[in-house]
């Protein structure tokens, strides 16, 4: 079966897209569609059969830095370089570590039984190559657009990679508008190129009004993961591959377990030996094992019938009797996980340490920790506790019928399996402090401004947020930089809408009028709202000007409309 038989090749604008609908894009293309991807809603026992626990876990090493690029970074772009803005804070030592990282078609096997399909990846992994900085280290990432410009499939070739959700410069952080290729580009930009510069400055947040000039380390992120944010196809182009991860560390989280610095926690530590990243990613797959994108769930919400954990279905991981640092990291386009840590039928505890990358205050024992799209929570599990030989299994028991959101049923997807397998190589030193970050405090006297946000689909099933649908050239609002404002965000209809915010993270103070849960309590970008919830955001808008972005992570409802743009005014 060839890829053009299965796919669609959308070339219509957002509007056109928005006005016909999905049977209006299947009738507009020149590809045809086969009857699994005209499929209303494909039944989720149809699909491949594979045997579980047949492949190791992908565990991927930090990425290199390069010595140098050619041409060299600089503040302005480059002839060659897409038309981006000037980067608003160029380092006076330079740029920091240097990263080439190339958006590319390449073929992958989700498993040993399935044959090999072909996915738009970065550097042509997927997930895409794992970034490892600190703060107060600058890093410059140049994203190559490879992707021939007149790719036929779903999806569209130009890129714009958000680094979810860095505080970073407008200009880096991947706004839906900036999309670029060789042969196009969008009205963020202003002219096409091979290639773009993202100046990932790696400060705290509150840096440029620091007399230090460091910013507040209260502030820090840890876990963020980046992707494709091109407007109209994020979905498609984020289902087609384009997703990694970025790690962050400072003096506190210091990703060394033995550390010496009184200030360092030595949470179990070392990138992809006892610091795991998990990426969970689903797919709807036909029976013959290949992917299909179906035209006609792009309004709802696209699930997969099968499920992958570091793009690998079923795989299983080798663990030593010691700690374990996971960070899970939901880079499905509808689904929400609720993860439990199986021994047989009896869940396990372990121990939440951060939501959204944010590390939490202090660390909470938990045998569940549900991960809305986008979202990610960092757990700690003990392995010490289980004798060598012994098989956990992590396990989603969240059911989704479609994507509206969690049905209320239970599942019971076995996605990873811990084998037990030996004790530690070496003894381990790694601990779990009862006091991990502490919080800035929420200062309501420095609210200049309260919103209100309603998201809701129209009888005419585009997706709004106070009844417009997004404008990529005109700001929905300005906010002052420096100031702190009250976002309410509201939720409609039966739809669950996990709503992410650019640049800052926030602090929930309400949620339906109450006190959020002890694992909301700390910073968090994506703010799950079930239907007819109702949450109140505490907000700042620090260093940065520009245009920046709101929308929600169900990927199908921010490319049909459920996003706004807004600046950030000096």
């Amino acid at each position: 079966m060839s890829e053009s038989t299965i796919h669609q090749a959308p070339r219509l604008n957002r509007r056109q897209s928005i006005q016909l609908g999905a049977a209006g894009v299947a009738a507009a293309s020149s590809i045809p569609l086969s009857q699994e991807a005209l499929a209303k809603s494909p039944d989720p026992a149809v699909g491949p059969t594979t045997t579980p626990w047949v492949e190791p876990l992908p565990v991927y090493q930090p990425k290199q830095n390069v010595a140098s690029l050619d041409p060299a970074p600089a503040a302005q772009p480059w002839e060659n370089e897409c038309g981006r803005a000037a980067h608003q804070f160029w380092p006076a030592s330079g740029p920091g570590k240097l990263y080439s990282i190339h958006a590319q078609v390449a073929q992958h096997a989700f498993h040993p039984q399935l044959p090999m399909n072909t996915v738009w990846a970065y550097d042509g992994m997927l997930p895409g190559p794992t970034i490892v900085a600190r703060y107060n280290e600058p890093a410059l990432v140049r994203f190559h657009a490879d992707i021939d410009p007149y790719a036929v499939g779903y999806g569209s070739p130009e890129i714009t990679v958000h680094l979810h959700n860095l505080h970073a410069a407008s200009e880096s952080d991947g706004f839906a508008g900036d999309y670029f290729s060789a042969a196009r580009y969008g009205p963020g930009v202003t002219r096409a190129g091979t290639f773009k510069d993202h100046l990932y400055l790696n400060r705290y947040a509150g840096f440029s009004t620091d007399p230090a000039g460091i910013g507040d380390p209260r502030e820090a992120l840890g876990t963020l993961w980046y992707h494709d944010h091109r407007m109209d196809f994020t979905e498609q182009n984020v289902y087609r591959g384009m997703f990694g991860t970025y790690l962050l560390f400072d003096d506190v989280d210091s990703g060394d377990e033995h550390d010496t610095n009184p200030k360092a926690l030595r949470l179990p530590s070392g990138v992809g030996r006892y610091d795991i990243p998990l990426l969970f990613a689903d797919f709807l797959m036909d029976k013959s094992g290949y992917v299909l994108y179906n035209p006609l769930e792009i309004k709802k919400g696209h699930l997969g019938n099968k499920l992958t954990v570091n793009g690998k279905i079923q795989p299983f991981f080798k663990v030593e009797r010691r700690k374990y640092r996971f960070r899970l990291i939901n880079a499905s386009v509808a689904r929400f996980y609720e993860f439990y840590l199986m021994n047989g039928t009896t869940s396990q505890n372990f121990t939440r340490i951060a939501t959204d990358g944010n590390l939490l205050p202090a660390p909470l024992t938990m045998n569940n920790a549900r991960v809305p799209p986008a979202a990610r929570a960092d757990i700690v599990i003990d392995f010490s506790k289980y004798p060598t030989g012994s098989q956990l299994f992590l396990v989603n028991r969240l059911a989704m019928a479609d994507g509206r959101g969690p049905s209320g049923l239970t599942a019971n997807d076995q996605m990873l399996r811990f084998d037990v397998d030996s004790d530690p190589a070496e003894p381990d030193v790694s601990r779990v402090p009862t006091t991990l970050r502490a919080l800035p405090p929420i200062e309501l006297h420095k609210v200049v401004y309260r919103r209100r946000f309603e998201f809701k689909k129209e009888l005419n099933d585009i997706w709004v947020v106070n009844d417009k649908i997004f404008d990529v050239e005109k700001a929905a609002h300005n906010v002052k930089r420096g100031t702190a404002e009250i976002w309410e965000l509201v939720g409609h209809g039966d739809w669950h809408h996990p709503v992410h915010i650019h640049l800052e993270e926030g602090r929930i103070l309400k949620r339906n009028g109450k006190a959020p849960p002890a694992h909301e309590r700390g910073r968090m970008d994506v703010y799950t709202l079930a239907p007819e919830e109702r949450v109140e955001v505490f907000i700042r808008f620090r260093d940065f000007t520009g245009k920046y972005l709101m929308h929600c992570h169900n990927l199908s409802h921010e490319d049909h409309a459920m996003m706004l743009r807004f600046d950030v005014k000096p």
